[in-house]
């Protein structure tokens, strides 16, 4: 295997990463999410932002793998992937491997 192809790999999925963060909705999404699950309903309340653009933003996040989703009866609960955020009981950042974003409460 070419190590400069693995190396390119490793860009091309953190670029995605990096892209998917590069909204602010998005940024105040995952800046909400980081203090616990939420749903849809949850994030349009608290950010005063339309349904449909939280909706639109959460399935960038999702797509991008930023977010994991859980049903619990008639609801989906969005939290961060916690494969990507660290800390103790609030996800004080995020590390990508190619970098980390430090979150702020």
């Amino acid at each position: 295997m070419d190590p400069s192809n693995s190396s390119l790999q490793q860009a091309e999925l953190c670029a995605t990463f990096l892209k998917a963060l590069g909204d602010p909705v998005r940024l105040q999404i995952v800046n909400a999410l980081q203090y616990c699950p939420l749903t849809v309903s949850d994030l349009v309340e608290l950010l005063d932002i339309e349904m449909p653009n939280v909706s639109h933003h959460l399935r960038v996040l999702f797509h991008a793998q930023l977010v994991t989703m859980e049903k619990e009866g008639k609801f989906n609960y969005y939290r961060l992937n916690p494969a990507f955020a660290s800390g103790r009981s609030i996800a004080k950042s995020l590390d990508f491997g190619c970098c980390k974003i430090n979150l702020r409460g």
